[in-house]
C-alpha cells in the first residue's frame, strides 16, 4: 500500500462520530444496573453507539496507517496491534486495550447475543474513557503525521 496524505478532515468527522455517541451513552441511566434495565430501549441503544463509536475509531486507526505509513489492515485485532507497533496509539496499556476492543466490538457485530445488558451497564460505568483516550491518541497522531515531512 502507498503512503498518502492524511485527510484531517475524515480523521474529525470520525473522531466527532466518536464524541456524539460518547456523549449519547452518557445520557442513558448509570446510577445503576437496575435503574439502566428499567427501560428496554437503554440496552439496545447501549449497544448500537458502543458498536458506531468503536467501528468510527478502528476507521480512524486505518485511515490513520494507510495514509501515514503504507500499512494495510483489515482485520479489527490486525488495526489495534499495528496502530501500537507504528506509534499512532503510543501507551502502551492503552494499546493493549485497543486489542480487547476490538474482539468486543466483533462480539457486538457477530456474537451480540452473548452480550448482556449487565455487560453494556458496566462498560457505560467503567469503560468510556478508554473510548475517549484512543480518540484523542488517534487525534494527536493524525496532526504529527499530517506535519510530519514526507519520508
Amino acid at each position: 500500500m502507498t503512503r498518502g496524505a492524511i485527510d484531517l478532515k475524515v480523521v474529525r468527522d470520525r473522531l466527532e462520530m466518536v464524541s456524539v455517541c460518547l456523549a449519547d451513552l452518557r445520557a442513558l441511566p448509570q446510577a445503576s444496573l437496575d435503574e439502566f434495565l428499567r427501560d428496554r430501549r437503554n440496552p439496545a441503544a447501549a449497544d448500537s453507539l458502543l458498536r458506531r463509536a468503536i467501528e468510527a475509531i478502528f476507521d480512524t486507526a486505518r485511515h490513520i496507517l494507510a495514509k501515514g505509513f503504507g500499512v494495510g489492515a483489515l482485520e479489527y485485532r490486525d488495526v489495534a496491534r499495528r496502530a501500537a507497533e507504528h506509534g499512532v496509539i503510543d501507551d502502551k496499556a492503552l494499546g493493549e486495550r485497543f486489542v480487547r476492543i476490538a474482539g468486543f466490538r466483533n462480539r457486538l457485530a457477530h456474537h451480540y447475543d452473548d452480550v448482556t445488558p449487565a455487560e453494556l451497564f458496566g462498560i457505560l460505568s467503567a469503560d468510556l474513557p478508554d473510548l475517549e483516550a484512543l480518540a484523542d491518541a488517534l487525534r494527536r497522531a493524525a496532526v504529527r503525521l499530517d506535519a510530519s515531512p514526507e519520508e
